[in-house]
């Protein structure tokens, strides 16, 4: 089993009443659940509840409190809206009987009609470019045995980034990052799991962009950053498979927060999707326990 085919078992979910779902939880190595796996869980949770003639165009996610990766979260949704052009869904995500996420998704049926976008960036297309380990080898042993497992394992994605930046580097720095990403082996022609998965892995790389201004690295064991919540909205088609641009800024910290936003781009400049993200950034007097962000 390769890791694509992997991290798609965790997206089948288990139906155990109406509108209730169970999805299994996934260890990155953090100890706690990964934000981007419980957001695409509850997409695809919504998602079982809508005709396949209507697709996921947005969401807007509120992460609650952390998750157990040792234990399996329900998904329970609430079908608020089926109109003739839109289908409306509210998602909770439960662990222990107390909810750990929010999210509400809006799905709408394929029309035509005016059309425009933004210019990508331009950028190195990804075959000018390497897939890089996140820590530079001689820094890996500065780094606790969790946070050393999370960021040396090789993921289902791979990551060929245009803004290469070491965290270790405190320089400040404009808060932009580009990235080219696609998943590492084919993905099934389905429009509904190509969304989710995008949901997954958006949420790598965004609200750390913020940091790049402060001269404080991600991994600095007294910063506080945890995603506070999550926004999308799919514009066009995409191939999850094949290379997107992940185009991320930070526009503003304040109030011990700090916005990102993101576009993504496939190849052809194509913009297909948009997300934003608010997070905790708080500077700590005494380190976090396993360097593990908490809110």
């Amino acid at each position: 089993m390769n890791e694509i085919e992997h991290l798609l078992k965790y997206f089948d979910l288990e139906q155990i009443e109406e509108n209730i779902y169970r999805g299994q939880s996934m260890d990155i190595g953090t100890g706690r659940i990964f934000g981007g796996q419980v957001l695409g869980q509850a997409l695809a949770a919504a998602c079982r509840t809508v005709t396949d003639d209507r697709q996921a165009h947005s969401l807007h996610a509120y992460f609650l409190r952390e998750g157990d990766c040792n234990k399996p979260v329900v998904f329970t949704v609430d079908r608020a809206r089926d109109g003739r052009s839109f289908s409306n869904r509210r998602v909770v995500a439960i662990q222990y009987g107390r909810p750990i996420l929010n999210l509400a998704a809006s799905f709408k049926i394929d029309e035509t009609g005016f059309e425009h976008q933004t210019d990508m960036p331009v950028v190195p297309f990804p075959e000018e470019l390497h897939e890089k380990p996140l820590i530079p080898a001689d820094k890996i042993k500065h780094l606790s045995p969790r946070m050393r497992r999370t960021l040396t394992t090789q993921g289902p994605f791979e990551i060929r980034p245009v803004t290469d930046i070491d965290p270790f580097d405190t320089e400040p720095k404009p808060p932009v990052k580009r990235l080219w990403f696609r998943a590492r082996y084919p993905v099934p022609d389905n429009r509904a799991l190509q969304r989710q998965l995008l949901a997954f892995v958006s949420d790598y790389h965004l609200v750390n962009t913020a940091t790049h201004p402060h001269g404080v690295s991600y991994l600095d064991p007294t910063l506080q950053l945890a995603s506070l919540d999550h926004a999308m909205w799919f514009h066009r088609d995409f191939r999850i498979d094949d290379w997107l641009l992940y185009d991320c800024y930070s526009p503003v910290a304040s109030n011990a927060t700090a916005l990102a936003i993101g576009r993504i781009f496939n190849r052809d400049g194509v913009l297909v999707a948009t997300t934003a993200q608010e997070g905790l950034m708080r500077k700590r007097d005494k380190p976090r326990e396993h360097h593990a962000p908490q809110k």
